[in-house]
């Protein structure tokens, strides 16, 4: 009876030890092997806070005026559009995202290039912002700093790129556009 009380501990105990070993240190899951935290991919959206809903405006005036059905020179229709620039001037930012290491794809729209390559640059979420057309708001807008004086190869005005690197909740005024975010870049690589 004995020995087998002991095989059942020792069982019991060999169990208990592979499965603390599993999850001794569950802040290891958030670390890769180099000792960084993981790479997390966001899309444009993930910049805008959750509870920031400019739709619900919109909604809004399509219930109390029906907007669908108002002539575009309306003078609601043309509150709606106030208010939604109020809005968008707002553009909140995701404090969340502070110091995560991420990797977002966009167009780039460089700043500072000699025609090949570029040491900093904005990020957009689509083509022609800030050249052909008004820039996005601060919150869709980031800053790319490329780390340790290195360049990012450019092929084209606009080039489609995955960047990669820590990114910053701060805001950052160039000629171009306000940005909401600065990425400190250590990877970027062409959007395939």
């Amino acid at each position: 009876m004995l020995k087998k009380i002991t095989c059942i501990l020792t069982t019991s105990a060999i169990l208990w030890l592979m499965s603390y070993e599993l999850n001794a240190n569950p802040a290891q899951d958030n670390i890769t092997k180099d000792n960084r935290p993981p790479v997390r991919t966001l899309e444009w959206n993930d910049l805008i806070p959750a509870e920031f809903n400019p739709d619900r405006l919109v909604e809004k005036y399509q219930q109390k005026y029906n907007i669908d059905q108002l002539p575009d020179d309306d003078l609601r229709v043309e509150e709606l559009m106030q208010r939604l620039e109020e809005l968008e001037k707002l553009s909140p930012v995701n404090n969340s995202l502070n110091g995560n290491r991420i990797r977002l794809p966009g167009y780039v729209v460089p700043l500072e290039t000699d025609g090949t390559s570029s040491s900093e640059f904005l990020l957009v979420p689509y083509f022609g912002a800030c050249i052909h057309v008004p820039p996005p708001p601060l919150n869709q807008t980031v800053y790319v700093r490329v780390k340790n004086g290195n360049r990012a190869t450019i092929r084209n005005l606009f080039d489609i790129v995955w960047v990669t690197g820590i990114m910053r909740v701060e805001k950052l005024s160039t000629e171009l556009a306000e940005a909401g975010y600065i990425i400190d870049a250590t990877e970027i690589v062409p959007y395939e």
